[in-house]
C-alpha cells in the first residue's frame, strides 16, 4: 500500500489525468487519431463499462486528490459512496500542478509533449517568466489580477479582450528522448482572506515577475491539437462550463481550443448548465466542468479547514445534482487534476534570505514544491551540488537531463526543453522553498500546497458513474 509521502511516478498511459478524454470519446465512437492507434484508443478501458453510453459530462475538481478523499469522507457522503462503487486511483502528470494537468487533460498528453511544463515558466531566450494561469491578453485582467494591463512587467500593453481559440501550429522536431511513446511507473495497479489576489482557477495569483516583451501566443506555446477538437470534428456537441471570466484565456485556448462556453459563477450554476448541455441535441455529447473551490480553499485555509470543508460539502451537492440528473445514456466521469498537502513552518524554506540557493541563479521558476532553476553559465553543478547540500533528504536535486531521461514529463522535444530548469527541485517531504521578496511573496501565506511527486499530490481519482436510469 503506497503511503501518502511515498514517490509515484506519472503512468502517462493507462493510469493517468491525460488518459481521461482519449477513452470518453473512445466511448462515444470517435475514431482514433492516428493510423494504426486503435489498441491505444481507449487506455482506461471505459467503452466496456459504458456499454450504450452516448452523452458524457467531464466533472474536474481542482485540488481534490485521492489522498483527500478519506478526510473530505464526514462531509461527502454521497461523493464517499460513489468512490466505495465506482471510483478508482490515477495519476496526474509532473509537476502536479493546475496549468500542467488541464493542459494534458484537453490534449491527452503527456506535459513534455504539450510543452505546458508547470505553473511558472522562464520563457525561453529571455530572463523572463510566464504564469500560466495569468496568461496576458485576457479578460481577467485587472486590478486584482496581478500582471493585468498596461502597466504590467510580464506583458507589456496588454489589452482587454480574449484569445482567439482558432488554429494550431505544428512543432517540428519532435524528439523521444526515451525512444518510447509513452512513459509509465508505479501506475494505480503495481490565512486567507479577501485581500489575497484571486483567481478563477484554484491557485492565488503569484507576484508578476520583471520582464518585457510579447507573452507567447498559446496556440504556438502549446502546438498539439486537443481532444476537444478531435472530438467536434467527428460531430460530437462539446461543451465547456467554467468561471465566465475563464472563457478564452490563454491557459483555455492551450487545453481546449474548441467547445461553446457555457459561464457557471457558482456551484449551483455549473450544476445547471453541465446538465442543461448535457441534455441538449440527440447526438454524441461531451460536457466539461471545472470547479475550482476546493483547491483555492485548501491553499489558503489548510486540508481539513472550516472553508474546505464547505467547498467538499459543495462539490457533494454538485455531483449528486449532476448523477440525479443525467439522461439514460450519460454517464459522469469525476476526476481532479492533483492533491494537496499541509506545510507547517518548520518546513519553510526561504530562497531569498539564504544566499547558499541563490548563488549561481539566473532565474527562478516552478512553484513551491517544485522549482526550476536556470542557472548562470558553468554554475549547473554549483547550484545542484548546493541544494542537495541544503535540502538533504527532503528534496529529489537534478539536473533536466536527468529528469527527462528518467520520464517524468514523459518524452520532451528539443523546443520544450528550455522550459525546464537546468536544475529541477522537487520536494520529497512536507517541505516548500519560498521566494519572500523577489520572487512568490503571495506563496509565503499558503497553508497547503503541491506541484512535487509524493502520493498525495499525484493520485487524483476517477469516478465512471453510469445514469441511475440507465
Amino acid at each position: 500500500m503506497t503511503s501518502p509521502l511515498d514517490l509515484v511516478r506519472p503512468h502517462y498511459f493507462g493510469g493517468s489525468l491525460a488518459d481521461v478524454l482519449p477513452s470518453a470519446l473512445s466511448v462515444l465512437g470517435v475514431p482514433a487519431g492516428d493510423p494504426g492507434a486503435d489498441d491505444r484508443a481507449d487506455p482506461l478501458g471505459l467503452a466496456d463499462q459504458l456499454v450504450g453510453v452516448r452523452r458524457i459530462a467531464v466533472l474536474l475538481v481542482d485540488g481534490l486528490g485521492w489522498y483527500q478523499l478519506p478526510t473530505a469522507a464526514p462531509h461527502a457522503p454521497a461523493l464517499t459512496d460513489l468512490t466505495g462503487r465506482f471510483g478508482r486511483p490515477l495519476t496526474c502528470g509532473f509537476p502536479s500542478t493546475t496549468p500542467t494537468s488541464l493542459v494534458s487533460l484537453g490534449t491527452g498528453a503527456a506535459p513534455g509533449a504539450h510543452g505546458v511544463l508547470g505553473f511558472r515558466v522562464n520563457v525561453p531566450g529571455t530572463d523572463r517568466v510566464l504564469t500560466h494561469i495569468d496568461w496576458p491578453r485576457s479578460p481577467v485582467d485587472g486590478p486584482n489580477f496581478p500582471g493585468g494591463g498596461p502597466g504590467s512587467p510580464v506583458g507589456g500593453d496588454r489589452p482587454s479582450g480574449s484569445w482567439s481559440s482558432a488554429g494550431t501550429v505544428e512543432l517540428a522536431g519532435t524528439a523521444d528522448p526515451l525512444g518510447a511513446a509513452s512513459f509509465g511507473v508505479g501506475g494505480p495497479a503495481d490565512p486567507a482572506g479577501p485581500e489575497l489576489p484571486g483567481s478563477p482557477f484554484g491557485d492565488p495569483v503569484p507576484a508578476p515577475a520583471a520582464g518585457s516583451g510579447d507573452d507567447p501566443d498559446p496556440r504556438r506555446w502549446q502546438p498539439l491539437p486537443t481532444q476537444l477538437q478531435r472530438a467536434e470534428a467527428a460531430g460530437v456537441a462539446v461543451t465547456v462550463v467554467s468561471r465566465p471570466a475563464l472563457a478564452n484565456t490563454g491557459l483555455s485556448v492551450a487545453a481546449y481550443r474548441s467547445g461553446a462556453h457555457r459561464g457557471a459563477e457558482d456551484v449551483d450554476a455549473l450544476a445547471t448548465e453541465m446538465l442543461a448541455a448535457l441534455t441538449t441535441g440527440d447526438g454524441p455529447t461531451l460536457v466539461y466542468g471545472y470547479h475550482p473551490d476546493v483547491d483555492r480553499h485548501g491553499h489558503l485555509s489548510g486540508i481539513d479547514s472550516a472553508d474546505w470543508r464547505s467547498a467538499v460539502a459543495e462539490v457533494d451537492a454538485l455531483v449528486t445534482r449532476l448523477v440525479d440528473g443525467l439522461p439514460p445514456d450519460a454517464a459522469l466521469l469525476v476526476t481532479a487534476d492533483h492533491g494537496q498537502l499541509d506545510i507547517p513552518a518548520q518546513g519553510r524554506y526561504d530562497l531569498d534570505t539564504d544566499p547558499r540557493l541563490r548563488a549561481g541563479i539566473r532565474v527562478v521558476a516552478g512553484e513551491a514544491r517544485v522549482r526550476y532553476l536556470h542557472t548562470l553559465a558553468g554554475a549547473t553543478a554549483d547550484v545542484v551540488a548546493a541544494w542537495s547540500e541544503v535540502l538533504g533528504e527532503q528534496a529529489w536535486v537534478a539536473t533536466r537531463e536527468e529528469a527527462v531521461a528518467a520520464g517524468w514529463f514523459g518524452p520532451v522535444p528539443e523546443a520544450h526543453l528550455p522550459r525546464i530548469g537546468d536544475v529541477v527541485v522537487a520536494c520529497l517531504t512536507p517541505t516548500v522553498v519560498l521566494a519572500s521578496k523577489t520572487h512568490n511573496p503571495i506563496e509565503t501565506t499558503l497553508v497547503a500546497y503541491h506541484g512535487s511527486c509524493t502520493a498525495t499530490e499525484m493520485t487524483i481519482p476517477l469516478l465512471v458513474v453510469p445514469s441511475p436510469r440507465g
